[in-house]
């Protein structure tokens, strides 16, 4: 599969943006989706995770309450709703695919499990 992503921009703190991720060529509903973000000189940090067909969703404690994941598989999407932004949540944001059906906490959050990942998409949140 490979991944578009889209959405991002300026946004005040406060405010909201809606990140979306358009897969294309192969089955979308094999692979378990993922947003990751990374903000200057820092790792790729899990951001959020959707199981393949959006029964199970997990986030980092960072963005719980204020961000949420869901997919559309008749459309080959994953979007992540983005509320409450704050500074701290400046990053490059990206979405990842993996191709797995197993829901392994340690596995679906590490970064380095993923191997297929859109462009990235920048958030900027001012204060």
């Amino acid at each position: 599969v490979q991944l578009q992503a889209s959405g991002g921009g300026l946004v005040q703190a406060g405010g909201s943006l809606r990140l979306s991720c358009a897969g294309s060529g192969s089955t979308f509903n094999n692979y378990i989706m993922a947003w990751f973000r990374q903000a200057p000189g820092k790792e790729r940090d899990f951001v959020a995770v959707i199981s393949r067909l959006g029964g199970n969703t997990l986030y980092a404690d960072s963005v719980k309450g204020r961000f949420t994941i869901s997919r559309d598989n008749a459309k080959s999407t994953v979007n992540l709703q983005m509320n409450s932004l704050a500074p701290e949540d400046t990053a490059v944001y990206y979405c990842a695919a993996i191709p797995i059906n197993a829901w392994h906490i340690a596995t679906i959050t590490t970064a380095r499990k993923y191997n297929v990942w859109g462009q990235g998409t920048l958030v900027t949140v001012s204060s």
